[in-house]
């Protein structure tokens, strides 16, 4: 009642389950949610803060791996667990190239690859402005990523597989037997959907499962996808370079690597090599490879590079960047800057044309759930008034 005095045992007893119960499930899942999205921009900030520690450490004259272990021993977690195993292999007389092989999981592969490869140089410094590019590929991960999650929460959820179960188990078959009683036939639509409801059914688990696997191996990240990897059969790095933005990517490291080691004055064929591992791709390694062996035939690298780029354009941009003033590194700013953008345009692009089907699919599923229950509803409707 209006005036009826409210119990504040009452109350307060509902404000708790109504916390219990409601609010600390929301906030659980939307911080699990912030938490998982949010791996590859965490992945970057330690990669981008190490590069900076580097650099920080090269301009003050400081040894690379005293200042690595001092860090360590300061205690700041902002770099991670695996950072302070890295400062403990440092610690134990490894170099740096030696530490990051015996922790993977610290950087990215192709970071790790270009560290190595500025070790080898014999000056980190000359490698830091090729490593600033793969720091700002998860940016792009991250906004397809969002795409693919508003699917998951909005369209392909488990919860709409679990009430086309319960259509298909309950509500059809009840629907079934009155249309056999009152009309003895069935609407055309209706007959079609019961009879393939299983394969509608499967279709959109098999949506959301493949949505599944890919929101692990975006959780999991590079060393995830690895062990998918085969020794024999290198499936994980042929599917990569096949994909547009990836293979974008990977001329971008690839080129930026080259025209560092060339700067430095390293051999072509040790500065083909030594850039193709920076790709962190089979694929490209073994054309890399191949990119090698022309240059000991006694081929120009600007013919021999036409084994890594099938468009001809990396050989034309070499070509004039052997020609320009300043370095190879500074002629080739520009294209890897166009490869940045257009990688990042490729991976959006992808991502809304996906996101955008699978909406497209699952409208297609639910229309004709609906026009089957709203047909049988008809049906029975019109008998009812022919009674």
């Amino acid at each position: 009642m209006l005036g009826q005095a409210v119990d504040p045992g009452q109350l307060a007893f509902s404000v708790f389950c109504y916390c219990l119960f409601v609010l600390v499930p929301l906030c659980s899942v939307a911080w699990a949610a912030y938490y998982l999205l949010s791996l590859p921009m965490r992945r970057q900030e330690r990669a981008r803060f190490f590069l900076d520690l580097l650099e920080s450490a090269l301009k003050q004259g400081r040894p690379v791996e005293q200042t690595l272990v001092d860090m360590a021993n300061s205690k700041d977690t902002a770099l991670g667990v695996h950072f302070h195993l890295l400062a403990a292999y440092i610690e134990e007389g490894l170099r740096l190239g030696q530490a990051l092989e015996k922790v993977p999981q610290f950087l990215p592969p192709q970071l790790n690859a270009m560290l190595r490869a500025g070790e080898e140089l014999g000056d980190l410094r000359k490698v830091l402005p090729a490593c600033r590019y793969l720091v700002k590929d998860a940016q792009s991960h991250v906004r397809g990523a969002a795409s693919y999650l508003v699917v998951i929460v909005l369209v392909l959820s488990p919860i709409s597989i679990l009430a086309f179960n319960l259509m298909a188990v309950v509500i059809f078959p009840k629907f079934n037997e009155l249309m056999v009683c009152m009309t003895g036939s069935r609407p055309l639509i209706f007959t079609f959907v019961q009879h393939h409801v299983g394969w509608l059914i499967a279709a959109q688990a098999i949506l959301f499962a493949a949505i599944v696997f890919s929101a692990m191996l975006y959780i999991g990240g590079p060393r995830f996808v690895r062990w998918f990897q085969f020794r024999t059969l290198p499936l994980v790095d042929w599917i990569a370079w096949r994909v547009p933005w990836k293979h974008k990517r990977m001329q971008r490291n690839f080129s930026a690597m080259l025209a560092v080691l060339l700067d430095g004055g390293v051999p072509e064929s040790n500065a083909v090599r030594l850039a193709g591992d920076c790709a962190a791709n089979e694929v490209f390694r073994r054309r890399a490879a191949s990119v090698q062996a022309a240059l000991a035939q006694g081929v120009r690298l600007t013919d021999a590079v036409r084994r890594l780029d099938d468009s001809g354009e990396f050989r034309w941009r070499l070509a004039n960047a052997a020609h320009a003033r300043g370095g190879f590194l500074r002629a080739l700013t520009g294209w890897h800057e166009a490869l940045d953008a257009k990688s990042f345009q490729q991976e959006q692009a992808a991502a809304h044309i996906v996101t955008s089907a699978l909406v497209l699919a699952n409208g297609v599923l639910v229309a004709l759930v609906a026009l089957a229950v709203f047909g049988a509803l008809v049906s029975i409707i019109e008998a009812g008034v022919l009674w």
